[in-house]
């Protein structure tokens, strides 16, 4: 039901490490939400977040940079959290990355819940990377198209990523559709060199 929207202007996928790191967290996460049953507030809050890090260059820099310190990671976090009343569970799971200095995972921490929350209610999650924000009725046509071709209501994580050019690439499980410009000039090019 959720949808996670991150700008991230990132083309590089996540390293094994991180991706390990942020699947760990997910998942204790996950757990405590089952346990406390506060799923859907833990998902609130943590698209809240990816929100207010989309909309922020400092917030990504302090986020991504190892050049700030734990301490500072995590005053300039409360302070965020106070300001946008975040007092549960992913909040503190966030806290807690700043302290064990794996801020750098949150995002992907974030991607790995809600895919955890999404299976939990039987829908599928997909990985949507645009070059630019999709509007409302865009996301709501993708979603329509997903469910229609995977007979599941599906959750969408999105992200942006300007170096695509345009178009979209969707991965759902291990399945990737790819009609993103950059593949295509570079499906163009590889012919080009052939014929040359």
């Amino acid at each position: 039901m959720a949808e996670t929207v991150s700008q991230e202007n990132s083309g590089a996928q996540a390293s094994p490490v991180s991706s390990g790191v942020a699947t760990r967290y997910a998942t204790a996460l996950f757990d405590l939400g089952v346990e406390e049953k506060s799923l859907d507030k833990i998902e609130a809050e943590l698209s809240e977040f990816t929100k207010i890090l989309s909309e922020s260059s400092d917030l990504q820099r302090l986020v991504k940079s190892p050049v700030f310190s734990a301490d500072e990671q995590l005053g300039a976090l409360s302070k965020i959290f106070d300001k946008a009343g975040f007092t549960g569970s992913g909040a503190n799971l966030i806290k807690v990355a700043a302290k064990n200095r794996r801020l750098f995972a949150v995002p992907g921490m974030i991607s790995a819940f809600h895919r955890l929350a999404a299976a939990h209610r039987g829908e599928v999650s997909a990985d949507v990377v645009s070059a630019q924000k999709l509007d409302k009725t865009q996301l709501d046509d993708l979603k329509k198209a997903l469910k229609e071709s995977l007979g599941k209501d599906v959750t969408l994580n999105v992200r942006v990523d300007p170096s695509i050019l345009g178009g979209l690439t969707v991965k759902v499980g291990s399945k990737m559709i790819d009609t993103s410009l950059r593949t295509k000039l570079n499906s163009l090019k590889i012919a080009l060199k052939e014929v040359g």
